[in-house]
């Protein structure tokens, strides 16, 4: 890959500072440390930094996430996420820049308005010396962003030496992490943690999906890059589903439609694994429903999820209670995975089973669901995978080949979507500087199946099966309804800055003289008004219109008797 179209590399520091703390919480919300006490159970020992704020219920909320259930029995070392609600009118806290990080970013990349993520390594090892006879203690990095494998690999840095030498360890990373650069997507940082440095590229939303950046095609090699990450948020998908590896389409489908899902694993590595594989299956579209990556008894939602009342919610979350093999029997899907042999032998082919076979604690690994899929089985990926199991092919590979084919699968299905929403615009000539922009057409069920006919999947994809009524069944989802907002969101952005242009391009200053002073006035306010949106809402407009738009605003005020002037300059610097 040539260094052409890419950025330069951040610096290690750089020397613009801001207020203490101020960069480390444009990555980081808190770390925390949590133990185990006799009498308490888990606590909050340390917070980092000591002023971050954290309700009593999300402290709460962190304490029992950040524990392997009692009956995993983990013991050693172990790497898991969790995610979980943010109290209510809690008010963001984060670094400004996390702005334009979010606007850059990729749909799947943005951080969560209403959750946290909480990346947790956790160590249970034996020790005579204390009461319980066991060392349990796990460091948490609590942030709003989802890049799963940057922080699991910043925990690896961290935690070792943490749990060897204790606080004084913890405020150097601190210190290391408040002189990153900002994670801002495109950029290639180098990023120093505890005497190493992690080189990383953010994605943008410009990136082609399925490209991975490899940076050390990029950049001539740094002899101070101790770790070069290909992906900051991608977990091992084969790994993840190749207890299931049969079900691959049937799983696509499911998450596509918003199913709700359940995850039910020996331990929480595998648990938050398989949940983040599944949400990530159908990128570049973004899951819009919720998931918990790792979910207890003890989760202030527990009752709202398990009730029997009412049709179970659209989520997906991964358990490892054997307590909810009976409370989740009434739940229509629902995935075991067993212990993954380590040789990573593909399953022999087993059929979907029904969900009365759960009952019994002991149930065998695999689906449990009655739902018929509406695509039929693509045997060749299976048939390639296999192959690549028995001719020992590199687990990146296998990686590789599998991220493809959900990322094919997702277009084929979502680019006849976007192409009919995109027919919805306006045609350019019905945008006029002097009316308002005109609304996007409505969106038609009836209309889009009509197009399916010539531009549908087919066109892109070899999959046979009942397309038509997969769409219709997507179109009720909360992920058509999340994906269309933002179409419409940004489809809307481009008119208003359309009318933008096309407000640059009048002579307003023919258009004044011959309007009364009153008429010009309201003209000075409304650009103005125009201006403060295109700002607020970084519409997609070029710096040059702007600039063009504010000349128009300063050449009609100097137009105007100086009485006037006066007042509208005031509101112009107010």
């Amino acid at each position: 890959m040539s260094m052409q179209g890419m950025e330069e590399p951040e610096e290690l520091l750089n020397p613009s500072r801001d207020l203490p703390w101020d960069r480390f919480s444009a990555w980081l919300h808190c770390i925390c440390v949590v133990g185990f006490d006799l009498e308490l159970g888990q606590t909050v020992e340390a917070l980092f930094p000591p002023n971050a704020k954290l309700t009593d219920k999300e402290k709460t909320s962190i304490c029992y996430l950040s524990f392997p259930d009692s009956n995993s029995g983990c013991l050693g070392d172990t790497q898991f996420c969790f995610r979980f609600r943010q109290s209510a009118g809690r008010k963001s806290s984060l670094h400004c820049v996390l702005d334009q990080t979010d606007r850059d970013s990729p749909v799947y990349l943005k951080k969560d308005p209403a959750c946290f993520y909480g990346y947790v390594y956790f160590r249970q090892v034996r020790d005579k010396t204390l009461k319980r006879g066991y060392f349990q203690k796990s460091l948490v990095l609590i942030s709003k962003l989802p890049y799963i494998n940057f922080f699991h690999t910043v925990l690896k840095q961290i935690a070792p030496e943490y749990f060897e030498r204790s606080d004084p360890c913890l405020e150097a990373a601190c210190s290391d992490i408040d002189r990153w650069a900002e994670p801002l997507p495109g950029k290639i940082l180098n990023l120093p943690i505890m005497g190493i440095v992690i080189k990383v590229r953010i994605p943008t939303r410009h990136d082609k999906p399925g490209t991975t950046q490899i940076l050390e095609l990029t950049q001539p090699s740094d002899e101070h890059i101790s770790v070069t990450l290909p992906t900051i948020h991608e977990v091992d998908i084969f790994r993840c589903f190749s207890p299931v590896f049969f079900h691959i389409q049937l799983l696509w489908e499911l998450v596509l439609l918003g199913e709700p899902l359940v995850v039910m694993a020996p331990s929480p590595s595998q648990s938050s694994e398989t949940v983040l594989a599944l949400v990530g299956c159908i990128a570049p579209l973004k899951y819009c429903s919720d998931f918990r990556p790792y979910f207890t008894i003890h989760d202030s939602e527990f009752k709202e999820y398990t009730t029997r009342t009412q049709a179970p919610p659209s989520v997906i979350f991964g358990v490892t209670n054997p307590f909810f093999a009976k409370t989740l029997q009434h739940w229509p899907h629902i995935i075991r995975i067993g212990d993954v042999k380590l040789a990573g032998d593909v399953p022999k082919q087993v059929k979907v089973k029904k969900l009365k076979n759960l009952k019994t604690l002991d149930s065998k690994p695999g689906v449990y669901s009655s739902y018929k899929p509406y695509l039929n089985r693509d045997d060749e990926i299976i048939k390639q995978l296999q192959k690549g199991v028995q001719q020992k092919r590199p687990l990146e590979a296998q990686n590789a080949i599998l991220r493809r084919h959900f990322l094919e699968l997702t277009q084929s299905f979502i680019i006849p979507l976007e192409r009919y929403v995109a027919g919805l615009m306006p045609l350019l000539k019905s945008i006029s500087a002097w009316k308002s922009p005109p609304q996007l057409k409505p969106f038609s069920q009836e209309e889009f199946m009509k197009t399916l006919e010539k531009t549908g999947p087919q066109l892109t994809s070899r999959l046979k099966g009942d397309w038509i009524g997969l769409y219709k069944h997507f179109l009720r989802s909360p992920n058509f309804e999340g994906w269309f907002r933002l179409r419409r969101k940004e489809m809307t952005q481009k008119l208003e800055a359309l009318h933008l242009e096309a407000l640059c391009n009048e002579d307003l200053l023919i258009w004044v003289q011959k309007h009364s002073e009153v008429e010009a006035v309201d003209l000075v306010l409304k650009l103005k008004s125009k201006l403060v949106q295109a700002e607020r809402e970084h519409l997609p407009v070029k710096a040059d219109t702007l600039e063009k738009l504010q000349d128009h605003v300063d050449t009609i005020i100097q137009e105007l008797p100086e009485d006037l002037r006066g007042i509208l300059l005031k509101t112009n610097t107010s």
